[in-house]
């Protein structure tokens, strides 16, 4: 009896997982694009790898246990992401970066010529300069939240984005005003 007790629960945990899953992903792959530099493979690889993650934590965590429970599954997914970006970033034997071409994506009608040179000159960056900015532009996080995830002091990251910015801007260079006019 208690073996099917078990049962019903781990798959009622699984079907949570999968809805879980399938309500988070779009997003998940949206950042993760942004944190890749455009590159959809490396994103898909992102999302999945921090997916899986995700259902390790979903079945060792009671997430009905208030002390080891998870209160925000959402943010606590994108904190995975960036911090699977970023070790990615630091395990990678291979300097092999995309160049010279954009990914066919999907754009507003208004604004694809700034969006493709804002996903370029993201790509350009240094990872953590890019995880700063997607973490506070893109996932609009103050900094107390961004500095949690990429484990750094609040002032760090203040310095670290004012930094990155000025790295974007040197990397548009005139290019942004000229996309903005339009």
């Amino acid at each position: 009896m208690a073996r099917e007790s078990q049962l019903r629960t781990k798959a009622g945990r699984d079907e949570d997982f999968r809805a879980f899953a399938t309500a988070r992903t779009p997003h998940l792959y949206r950042t993760a694009c942004l944190l890749a530099g455009g590159d959809t493979h490396l994103a898909e690889d992102l999302v999945q790898e921090t997916l899986g993650r995700i259902y390790a934590q979903w079945h060792r965590t009671s997430w009905l246990v208030p002390r080891e429970r998870i209160d925000n599954p959402a943010g606590y997914a994108h904190t995975v992401l960036v911090r699977v970006f970023l070790s990615h970033r630091s395990r990678r034997s291979s300097g092999e970066r995309p160049v010279d071409s954009v990914p066919d994506s999907a754009a507003r009608e208004s604004d694809p010529a700034l969006r493709l040179a804002l996903v370029d000159a993201l790509a350009r960056l240094a990872p953590r300069d890019r995880a700063v900015l997607v973490l506070r532009y893109w996932e609009d996080r103050s900094v107390e939240q961004t500095a949690e995830v990429l484990r750094r002091s609040p002032g760090a990251v203040r310095t670290q984005t004012v930094r990155a910015l000025g790295r974007i801007r040197a990397v548009l260079g005139d290019d942004l005003r000229e996309l903005a006019d339009h």
